[in-house]
């Protein structure tokens, strides 16, 4: 019995020790204008279509390649284009958020970022997808969709 708690007491500090490198280069100021769903949970599985009432851009018109292998990609608008929709990826303590970094006339670029606490602490090892939102200056039309992913440290 005492064999089994030492067992699952290294087992837990194991977990709680385990933290990712972070890019701790740009400590810049919170992400600006995405948003949820208040009230919403992200969901455990990627979505693969858009919420009631969005449009899915289409795959030609999104440049993922500045995100990771695997990463989930999934962008759509709203409100007759003005706003734009993203699943982010975001695990354990990690919380998800997008920054707009551009709008142009030909490109809107998505930088998707996941923070993570500075403070060793025990994370679950789940993963989840919140779906963002972000408000363009103008409708997205033709425009190509950028996006990129980075983590931080909080």
């Amino acid at each position: 019995m005492l064999a089994g708690a030492g067992v699952l007491a290294a087992a837990l500090s194991a977990c709680g020790s385990a933290q990712d490198t972070q890019d701790t280069a740009n400590p810049a100021a919170p992400p600006v204008t995405a948003t949820q769903e208040p009230g919403a949970e992200p969901a455990k599985q990627p979505a693969r279509t858009p919420p009631d009432g969005g449009a899915q851009v289409g795959a030609a018109q999104v440049d993922a390649t500045g995100l990771k292998e695997n990463y989930p990609v999934m962008v759509w608008t709203l409100d007759s284009g003005s706003t734009l929709g993203v699943v982010a990826q975001e695990g354990g303590c990690g919380k998800a958020s997008a920054e707009l970094t551009e709008q142009s006339e030909s490109t809107v670029a998505v930088t998707l970022v996941e923070t993570k606490p500075a403070d060793k602490q025990m994370c679950t090892m789940d993963l989840r997808y919140p779906k963002l939102t972000l408000e363009l200056a103008q409708p997205l039309g033709d425009r190509k969709v950028v996006l990129t992913q980075e983590q931080r440290t909080a």
